[in-house]
């Protein structure tokens, strides 16, 4: 299931969601059936931004082990913390094999999420997760690549937040999107679709 840090959804983010949403019963039935996931065109491509040592960082170098992408901020107050902690509990239980997952957090919001924020951030979490940020047009393109959606949101103290989708994409060795998951599923599900995407490249 696709949804959004806020309550207050928009017709853009509601389509954004919907493409992946209307994929998941699918790729949750390929889960269970498939002896390979079949990737699903028209999500993903071509990106570059910067990791949070300030490394270049591209699409192929996602390419090797099968991937969990998720978009977020470090200044969202609920979502995103929840989910990366979520994936904490997750990489904490399969010890040595989180070595064989790529775990990239990429922000949507560059103007605050300098490699050094994101640095700081993320050291509250698994190790293995890799912040991505660059200058606002990288990160649109990367935002639009994934049909992701992401939309700065004015405060009333002069501030402002960010409306994002907000749910974990999963792609398998070769960089191909093939499922998604959700902070929101059950740990026994969240556990079922790492072990089937970590079994696909294995077996692949």
């Amino acid at each position: 299931m696709w949804f959004l840090n806020r309550r207050n959804t928009t017709i853009a983010a509601a389509f954004a969601a919907a493409i992946v949403a209307c994929a998941a019963p699918i790729l949750w039935l390929q889960t269970h059936n498939s002896p390979l996931l079949q990737p699903i065109s028209g999500i993903g491509g071509p990106f570059s931004l910067v990791d949070h040592h300030g490394r270049p960082f591209t699409e192929q170098n996602l390419v090797g082990k099968p991937t969990l992408l998720y978009f977020g901020f470090t200044y969202c107050p609920d979502v995103c913390p929840t989910t990366l902690f979520e994936l904490t509990k997750r990489l904490e239980e399969l010890g040595s094999e989180a070595d064989r997952l790529n775990i990239v957090f990429i922000t949507v919001d560059p103007e605050r999420d300098t490699p050094q924020q994101l640095a700081l951030y993320l050291s509250s979490f698994d190790p293995h997760i890799v912040g991505l940020s660059g200058s606002e047009e990288q990160v649109a393109v990367a935002v639009k690549t994934y049909r992701a959606f992401a939309r700065k949101v004015p405060l009333s103290d002069g501030g402002y937040t960010m409306d994002h989708t907000a749910t974990i994409y999963m792609l398998n060795k070769r960089g191909q999107f093939v499922g998604v998951m959700s902070h929101q599923d059950s740990e026994a599900t969240m556990r079922t679709k790492l072990r089937r995407l970590l079994d696909d490249a294995a077996a692949g």
